[in-house]
Parts: C-alpha cells; structure tokens; sequence
C-alpha cells in the first residue's frame, strides 16, 4: 500500500491539478503543499483540508476490516482483462446492495 503522502500526489494528478492549485482549493501556499507531499508531516487539520481540496475523506479503518474495503475498492466484478464479467444474481443483489451503502457490515451488524 502507497504512504499517505504518495497518496495524496496520486489523487491530485488524477484530478489534473498542479501543486499550485491546491493554493485556492486548500489555503496553502504551493511552497507549504510541495513540501507536505515531498516529507511532510501534516497535522489531522491540515490533512482534512488537502482531502476536501482532492474530493476525498479521511478514514480510519480497522486492520480486521481493511481487506474487505479494499475488495471494494478493487472493483471484485472486473476481470484481470480489465472488461467486466458477468455477475451471478447474488452478486448482482450484493451489487444494488454496496450501491446503496458501500460501507454496509464492514464494521459489523451492530456498528
């Protein structure tokens, strides 16, 4: 898994922006920015700021859970081609069911 930072760097280019944007979506000058993505060490505000700039949110997710958010995030019903496969009628249920709460027992039943 890429460090935070790393992520952050990947976010911002796929949404084509530079680090001289993030100055009017963040608050920071490009200097600070460059810096926080090259070795920085940003406080929690400072993060929350840098993901609402990326369209992003900051989680934490238990160890137990984090293979299970990352299968979602894989995208389960792609095909090592990258074209889609057909989904079974359960998976197709779990489908409709992950669109309407992506997150649904990831915690567990009670949380």
């Amino acid at each position: 898994m890429n460090t935070l930072l790393e992520q952050i760097k990947k976010r911002r280019i796929a949404l084509e922006l530079k680090q001289h944007d993030m100055m009017l979506r963040v608050g920071i000058s490009r200097q600070q920015y460059q810096r926080l993505e090259s070795k920085g060490n940003p406080r929690l505000d400072t993060l929350e700021l840098v993901a609402k700039g990326l369209k992003s949110e900051l989680l934490l997710i238990p160890q137990e859970k984090l293979n299970a958010v990352m299968a979602v995030l894989a995208d389960d019903n792609l095909s090592s081609t990258g074209a889609p496969t057909k989904p079974s009628q359960s998976t197709n249920e779990k489908s409709k069911s992950l669109t309407d709460d992506p997150w649904q027992g990831l915690l567990g039943e009670n949380e």
